[in-house]
């Protein structure tokens, strides 16, 4: 039985990762066997329909099996083994297409041993913090937008090769890395990105035709730069010189692999020329020389096969939180940096937000006994009205200044989503909307991890495989569309999938099974849908890289509830799901809904509250295991009595006589029982510390315009704990 067309590409893109490593591996080392090994198993997996292809795969990988059983390294013999499998396997697969006979597998002559000749060396990054501090803050924040903008246009020439533009704009920043790296004795971020540069230009010339294994390798190394430069931030954080060794000699023989040696006959300039310093560093500052070892030319590699894209790789994290500058200029077409912008370090917005959430304080006292002791209309009012309006600009202004975009964010979901699909051998198509859209720098941060295990159960449960969409009648690729947009006072961010969607029947067989849920329990649909999210709780069937530990969207809840958001689902059998997720702009100021019980007040996020009534009497009635419910328009809602939960004295014994406060929290809706609501202000939330830190229905507190404490609710915790 011949091997399915549908095969063909996982059998490419594991032949390709196969010949990557083959090209990385060394006779007497024993780092890529088990990749190897693991590749060889794929492929003979792959192959099982062609035994012609299959016979071949098996022997190189039993030869292979016996070398990891005997605890040795790679051999020669290995070696030439598996490269000449898979440069044969090359020919195969495209006799395959072709409809022609595939060729006996023959090991053929031996690919040459790696080189001999001494090459460079890894070594550790040497800075020069005291003579180059300064400069060194510019160049960190040029290569951290320099790195985005180069992902950012690889994974955009990855769908359209042909662009010129993306492909001038990351030759472009890898130039302007390279120079500035080179200006201030930073060898191996010069050396590495000197070379990729080489390759973008024989591309740019027409010399070389981008490919997805070619994308892949750039990929690579602009991780490795981005693991230099943080490098870079923690020294400057720590003042403390890097003492540990970022391998970039692979990646620079990779990329002279796949220019053909093109990198090594021209050698890199002595004294590049920065593009983002400026002119006047160059002249009071003499180039600082190079190591002899990165001056010196590499040699190139022996001719290998084709290399392949990497394994899939957890996007970069965050660069150090404190190093990064938050209000920092984006990069022109250019390259260069806008004169008209300046960069701010992160903790210097973090004091003014303090600085101003202490001025709404005391705005808030001020306006207070203005209205205790002026008279409407007074030179008073008037001036504490100014203070007012002047203070709420300030402020709008203060969070502006936290606010960036989530275009970063966004791009590394991207990444993720093609390096995974690959690894999982499945088509996607990633699209995004609202990426310009900007939110607080600390949710930002926060709400990363929660993606990320979005992303990967989209991928993972969400799409099904090529072939399962094709016989579906869905065409080939799946789509994942990742959107930001403001509502009301908050961000939404939805992940949309056109996938298998979730089944409800399946979702709860398997919550019964792991005893989440009591057998012969109703539950509605929506209640269904929320089990994904219980602790433990997974649909695979078996436990991969990816999932089926029952880990991962327990913790997307956890996080997004921390950070006083919702996350809401929706699916469609057959047609796909919406995961939604809706934010607050900022953690340091709410919106609050202040309410008194007996003689204490409290503040409840307006973002939970639906409405607020007194209810007539006949809309309160007591069900048998239940409890207290109230008849809202037909639906029963739970009612809690906020004086029970925290042991003090109401003036409302009973429901008809107070207010009750409507809460929906994930999808579920209760009231709770206060005295009286007594305003709706804005408020800064402030830290109660350890003591009371982790308290269940208490987010922080607040100081209200008297000058008192208002404890701040946290209505999730507050009602499951009732």
């Amino acid at each position: 039985m011949p091997i399915a067309p549908l095969v063909l590409p996982q059998l490419e893109a594991a032949l390709n990762q196969l010949a990557m490593e083959c090209m990385l591996a060394q006779a007497g080392q024993e780092e890529g066997m088990f990749s190897c090994f693991g590749l060889l198993s794929e492929l003979r997996d792959l192959c099982g329909d062609e035994p012609a292809l299959a016979e071949p795969v098996a022997v190189v990988r039993g030869e292979l099996e016996r070398g990891l059983e005997g605890g040795g390294p790679f051999t020669e013999a290995i070696l030439t083994g598996i490269r000449g499998l898979s440069s044969w396997l090359v020919d195969a697969v495209s006799d395959l297409r072709a409809g022609r006979t595939i060729r006996s597998f023959s090991r053929g002559v031996a690919v040459p041993p790696p080189e001999t000749v001494a090459g460079p060396t890894d070594e550790v990054m040497v800075l020069d913090l005291e003579e180059n501090g300064d400069l060194m803050v510019e160049f960190y924040g040029e290569a951290v937008e320099h790195l985005q903008l180069i992902e950012s246009g690889l994974l955009a020439l990855e769908q359209r090769p042909d662009d010129p533009e993306a492909l001038n704009s990351i030759f472009r920043s890898f130039h302007t890395i390279k120079g500035n790296a080179g200006f201030l004795g930073l060898a191996p971020m010069r050396t590495l990105a000197h070379e990729v540069e080489t390759l973008l230009d024989l591309a740019r010339t027409g010399r070389l035709a981008l490919s997805r294994p070619i994308v892949t390798e750039i990929l690579r190394s602009r991780d490795a730069l981005q693991v230099l430069t943080q490098q870079i931030a923690h020294a400057m954080d720590t003042h403390l010189a890097p003492t540990e060794v970022v391998p970039v000699v692979h990646l620079i023989r990779a990329v002279r692999a796949l220019s053909g040696g093109a990198a090594a006959a021209e050698p890199p300039p002595a004294a590049p020329k920065p593009e983002g310093l400026g002119a006047a560093i160059l002249e009071a500052f003499p180039l600082a020389p190079l190591p002899a070892a990165v001056a010196a030319p590499l040699p190139a590699p022996p001719p290998l096969p084709a290399p392949a894209p990497a394994p899939v790789a957890a996007p970069a994290g965050p660069a150090p939180a404190a190093a990064p500058p938050a209000a920092a200029a984006r990069p022109d077409p250019a390259g260069t940096l806008s004169a008209a912008t300046v960069r701010v370090g992160t903790e210097k917005l973090d004091s003014l937000m303090d600085v101003v959430g202490e001025l709404v304080i005391v705005q808030s006292q001020l306006l207070e006994t203005a209205r205790q002791q002026g008279e409407v209309g007074s030179a008073l009012h008037r001036d504490v009205g100014q203070l007012s309006r002047l203070t709420k600009e300030l402020q709008r202004t203060a969070m502006s200044l936290r606010m960036i975009p989530l275009r970063p964010l966004f791009q590394k979901m991207e990444r993720l989503a093609r390096d995974l699909g690959h690894a999982l051998g499945k088509t996607v198509r990633f699209e995004t909307t609202g990426e310009e859209t900007e939110l607080d720098r600390t949710v930002v941060e926060e709400i990363a991890d929660p993606l990320v295990h979005m992303v990967r159960n989209a991928l993972d449960h969400g799409l099904e495989a090529d072939e399962e969409r094709v016989a579906a009648g869905k065409g080939l690729g799946g789509t994942i569309h990742l959107k930001a947009y403001h509502q009301g006072g908050s961000l939404v961010i939805e992940l949309q999938d056109d996938g298998r969607g979730i089944d409800p029947d399946r979702i709860l067989r398997k919550a019964v099974e792991k005893g989440i849920v009591p057998a012969g329990k109703t539950l509605t649909r929506d209640e269904i849908l929320g089990l994904i999210f219980a602790p433990g709780f997974s649909t695979a069937e078996q436990v991969t890289s990816v999932s089926g530990r029952g880990v991962g969207m327990d913790v997307v809840k956890r996080n997004i509830e921390k950070l006083r958001g919702k996350v809401e689902i929706t699916s469609v059998l057959g047609q796909g799901s919406t995961f939604k997720v809706r934010l607050p702009l900022t953690l340091a100021i709410i919106d609050g809904l202040v309410v008194r019980v007996g003689t204490d007040r409290f503040i409840l996020p307006s973002s939970a509250v639906q409405m607020a009534l007194r209810p007539a009497r006949e809309a309160i009635s007591s069900v048998h295991g239940v409890g207290e419910v109230l008849d809202l328009r037909g639906k029963l809602l739970p009612i809690h009595r906020l004086h029970r939960r925290f042991g003090i004295t109401a003036c409302a014994e009973a429901p008809w006589e107070g207010i009750l406060v409507i809460l929906e929290i994930s999808g579920k809706v209760s009231a709770l029982l206060v005295d009286e609501m007594v305003s709706k202000q804005e408020v800064v939330i402030k830290n109660l510390g350890g003591y009371m830190q982790g308290m269940p229905g208490i987010a922080g507190g607040a100081v209200l315009g008297d000058g008192n404490i208002a404890l701040i609710l946290d209505p999730g915790s507050l009602l499951e704990a009732a």
